[in-house]
């Protein structure tokens, strides 16, 4: 399992991959569906740092993170999402061990992510791997945010 940097010409299968988990758009957007200008805005940024999750040649999921966010000076996963064909197999974890690995390799001592309220599936999916709530906030858009943070170093 590698990452693959998300490009302009590869932002389809972004979409595709966002677009097969219906209830994470609700949850996230209020809508069951993406476009490609959605893609665009939020892979092709100078912000955060995009990459597919592949397989062999085979693209199965997005993670997006920051390498440090300048409210707290932490580095935060935006998200990590497999194609829903590919969930529940344990990829998740691993994709997640190779993104703990890169931030220790970088030297960071904790990571830091945030979970929307509804979402309880991936609450019990972080929590799983080691992270635990410290506190809510508020997304732009008005939704609830549980905060995670792991010790990692």
């Amino acid at each position: 399992m590698y990452f693959e940097v998300v490009k302009k010409e590869t932002l389809y299968i972004a979409l595709e991959m966002i677009n097969s988990n219906r209830k994470y758009n609700i949850f996230e957007n209020g809508i069951e569906a993406r476009t490609l200008a959605d893609m665009e805005e939020e892979f092709l940024n100078p912000n955060s740092i995009s990459a597919f999750i592949k397989l062999d040649d085979t693209y199965i999921g997005i993670i997006d993170y920051l390498l440090e966010n300048p409210k707290d000076h932490y580095p935060w996963l935006g998200l990590l999402l497999l194609h829903s064909d590919y969930q529940g197999y344990g990829f998740g974890a691993q994709a997640f061990a190779i993104y703990e690995s890169e931030m220790l390799e970088r030297g960071e001592k904790s990571i830091r992510l945030g979970v929307l309220k509804e979402n309880v599936k991936a609450k019990r999916f972080w929590e799983s791997l080691g992270f635990t709530y410290y506190n809510t906030a508020t997304t732009q858009k008005g939704s609830g945010i549980f905060c995670y943070q792991k010790q990692i170093g």
